[in-house]
């Protein structure tokens, strides 16, 4: 039997065009193109959809858990599988498990179930974010402060030779608790540096994106804000085009008005793009769960500690899209690449992820027409279907 799939019955959009009558194909888990559906190979199985639309599969950069599952509580292979599977409901095909403030055992212990992750092929896992524990108290939001510090020599080599046993990581520092040195020697063997949970200046913040910083995390969250004299961290991730940064798009952690200033300062090739931040809630109706020994709320929207702080986001994937389009006015297209293509690039793996061109993975999302996940394929195969 061939492995060619011709999916159609629903409007394409390959991350850049719409196609209309057409039919997307598929063979060994790679796009092999879009066909007008009359011109569909015989050999072809297919697949025929009720309508709706087909679009790029969503890439979240930022994922503490799903399913039931925080990784923080849970660093384990299973773990990994769990959070992945839970938010495939909601159109995301690949992500990395974020790991928060922790101790060296539990860091440990994460990176280790990231390397059987990704020896196993769990699908939609596509490497790890640490975030912390180097990061400034001052700008500490969730994250316990008895658990950050500053990085030592032990820590970078540890994080350097986690980047061998992975296909993608993230480390977040703070700009003032790391040097530009540190900053450096990750970057120099393929991590991505994101400058969040910092208090720094400008100037500061300048000096960590010249030394290999390339991201921000959760932009205006838990960083100096943009003043009249003092830009901020904020400021420096705006001011710099070269930089990309994550938003938590939920009306909660940034007011609309400040997404839509974002996006209008914001100069390319650097994008902002959407994160979720989600915790363990996601796909589940939990109320409440523990971090770090602290109880979580989950209520209106919100996860919040006993005293109101924000503890990760209430939010999915899709959520995150609609709101940019009803919200923030933002075109159906360009929502989408916040949380497919922007990513992608920004993890430099915008051959294979983000879009539905040739010879990229066969991961995509079928869409209804009020814009809800139907059905979600990873690597050509369906792993969800509602």
């Amino acid at each position: 039997m061939s492995d060619l799939l011709a999916i159609s019955g629903a409007r394409i959009f390959d991350g850049q065009s719409w196609h209309d009558d057409a039919a997307l194909l598929a063979e060994f888990g790679y796009v092999t193109g879009i066909s007008r559906v009359d011109a569909v190979p015989d050999k072809a199985r297919r697949v025929v959809l009720d309508g709706g639309m087909i679009v790029p599969g969503f890439v979240d950069l930022q994922v503490n858990g799903g399913g039931g599952v925080l990784f923080n509580n849970d660093p384990s292979l299973d773990g990994i599988r769990t959070i992945c599977a839970a938010h495939a409901q909601f159109g995301t095909t690949a992500l990395l498990p974020t790991l928060i403030t922790d101790t060296v055992e539990v860091n440990v212990a994460a990176i280790a179930a990231g390397a059987a992750a990704y020896h196993e092929r769990v699908p939609g896992f596509i490497g790890l974010h640490l975030e912390g524990p180097h990061l400034a108290v001052s700008r500490k939001g969730t994250h316990d402060p008895a658990l950050i510090r500053p990085m030592d020599d032990a820590d970078l080599a540890r994080i350097i030779a986690a980047k061998d046993l992975l296909p993608n990581l993230i480390c977040t520092v703070a700009a003032e608790t790391v040097t530009p040195a540190q900053i450096a020697a990750l970057a120099a063997v393929g991590i991505v540096v994101s400058i969040g949970h910092s208090d720094a200046s400008y100037d500061v913040a300048s000096r960590a994106f010249d030394s290999g910083a390339t991201m921000a995390t959760h932009l205006f969250n838990a960083m100096s804000q943009l003043g009249n004299r003092e830009p901020g961290v904020t400021g420096a991730v705006l001011d710099r085009p070269a930089v990309f940064a994550g938003l938590i798009a939920d009306g909660i952690h940034v007011h609309p008005a400040t997404i839509g200033s974002a996006l209008r300062a914001k100069r390319g090739p650097g994008r902002i793009f959407l994160v979720t931040d989600a915790m363990s809630q996601t796909g589940t109706d939990l109320t409440s769960f523990t971090l770090n020994g602290r109880t979580i709320t989950r209520s209106d929207g919100a996860l919040r500690t006993a005293d109101g702080t924000l503890a990760g986001a209430d939010l999915d994937m899709i959520d995150a899209v609609n709101f940019m389009v009803d919200r923030i006015g933002l075109d159906l297209d360009e929502a989408i690449r916040m949380a497919s293509l922007y990513p992608a690039e920004a993890m430099g793996m915008a051959s294979s992820h983000g879009h539905l061109m040739a010879n990229a993975s066969a991961s995509f999302v079928h869409l209804s027409a009020d814009r809800q996940v139907r059905a979600t394929w990873i690597d050509g195969v369906e792993v969800f279907r509602a």
